[in-house]
C-alpha cells in the first residue's frame, strides 16, 4: 500500500460523504470526471468496490462504509497538519470572508487586518460590515465577529480586539444648557434621545448599572438611525442624548463637543470574539488568521507583564 495515492483516498471520502460526484466536485473545485477517475484507480488498486453508482444515486458499499469511517478522521488530521504548516510558514493563500458588526470596522479591526495582510500577502480578506445577526456559515462566510450574547452554540470563539468595552451616554453643551443635565437614568425618559436601530428592525434597550442597581430604558427622541456617524453628528448638533460605544464618541468628548453624562452608570461588557464552526478542517486562510490573533494576544500579554 506504500504507493496508494493520498489524493485518491481523499476523493473517495469526499464522494462517499456527499453521496454525489457533482456535489463533491463543487466542494473540491475539481471536475466530476476527475473524481470518477480517482475512484476507479482506488478500487482497482484495492481490488474491492467502494461505491455503488447508478444514474440517480451514489452510495458506499459495506466495504466503503468501513473504509470511510476509519479514513475520514485520519485525512482530516493530515489536512489540519498541512494547514498549520502552511500557516506557520506564512504561505497560507486564498480568501478569508468575515461578517462583522459595523463597530468593529470603526475601531479595532482595521489595525488587526492591516497587520495580518502584511504578514500573509497571499491571502485576500473580504469584510462585510453589517448589524444584522445572520447565520454566517449559511451566508458563505468563513467566520464572524460577535459579542458574548450573540455567539452561536457549538462554535469556537477566539478573543479579538479590546477585552473590555463600555457604553457611554453623552450630549452637547447646548442641549444640556437648554434641557438640563440628567442625574439618574430614569430622567432620560423626559429627554430627547438619539437611538440606533439594526438592519433587522430591532433596537437595543439602554441599560445602566451602578452599585448593584440596573435600569433598563426604551427612550424616545427625534432620530432613529442605523448609521453611527449620523447619530453622533446629531448629538453634537444638540438634538438629544446619545448612548453608544465609548470609542466612536471619544473625539467629540475630547474636544468638548459632547459632555459625558451619568458618571458611574456606564455599562461595561466583555469584548468581541471571532467565531467559526467547530470542525476539524479549518481553511488555511482562517487558520492563519486564528493563529495570528493568538500570537498577537500572547505578545500583548507578555508586554503587559514585562511592564509591571
Amino acid at each position: 500500500m506504500d504507493d496508494l495515492p493520498l489524493g485518491d483516498l481523499d476523493a473517495f471520502t469526499a464522494v462517499a460523504r456527499e453521496r454525489s460526484f457533482r456535489a463533491a466536485a463543487r466542494k473540491r473545485g475539481v471536475s466530476a470526471s476527475a473524481l470518477s477517475a480517482a475512484l476507479r484507480r482506488l478500487e482497482e488498486r484495492l481490488g474491492v468496490r467502494l461505491l455503488n453508482r447508478t444514474t440517480r444515486s451514489v452510495t458506499p458499499t459495506e466495504a466503503g462504509l468501513r473504509l470511510m469511517e476509519r479514513l475520514a478522521p485520519a485525512l482530516s488530521e493530515v489536512s489540519a497538519a498541512l494547514d498549520q504548516l502552511e500557516s506557520a510558514r506564512g504561505d497560507a493563500a486564498g480568501t478569508l470572508r468575515l461578517n462583522v458588526p459595523t463597530i468593529a470596522t470603526r475601531t479595532f479591526l482595521p489595525g488587526i487586518a492591516n497587520r495580518f495582510l502584511q504578514a500573509y500577502p497571499k491571502i485576500t480578506l473580504e469584510v462585510v460590515a453589517e448589524d444584522s445577526f445572520i447565520d454566517v456559515l449559511a451566508a458563505g462566510f468563513d467566520a464572524g465577529i460577535r459579542y458574548d450574547e450573540r455567539l452561536e452554540r457549538d462554535m469556537i470563539a477566539v478573543p479579538i480586539g479590546p477585552r473590555r468595552q463600555r457604553y457611554v451616554a453623552a450630549a452637547s453643551p447646548a442641549y444640556l444648557a437648554a434641557r438640563g443635565t440628567p442625574l439618574h437614568p430614569n430622567e432620560l425618559l423626559h429627554h430627547d434621545c438619539i437611538r440606533h436601530r439594526f438592519n433587522s428592525g430591532s433596537a437595543l434597550a439602554w441599560e445602566f448599572e451602578r452599585d448593584g442597581e440596573t435600569v433598563t430604558l426604551a427612550p424616545t427622541g427625534p432620530l432613529v438611525a442605523n448609521s453611527l456617524d449620523m447619530e453622533v453628528e446629531a448629538a453634537v448638533a444638540g438634538l438629544g442624548v446619545i448612548c453608544t460605544f465609548e470609542e466612536p464618541l471619544l473625539p467629540a468628548l475630547t474636544s468638548g463637543a459632547l459632555v459625558p453624562l451619568l458618571d458611574g452608570w456606564n455599562t461595561e461588557f466583555s469584548g468581541p470574539f471571532l467565531y467559526y464552526a467547530g470542525r476539524r478542517h479549518v481553511p488555511p486562510p482562517l487558520r492563519a488568521f486564528v493563529d495570528f490573533l493568538k500570537e498577537e494576544r500572547r505578545m500583548s500579554t507578555g508586554r503587559a507583564r514585562a511592564g509591571q
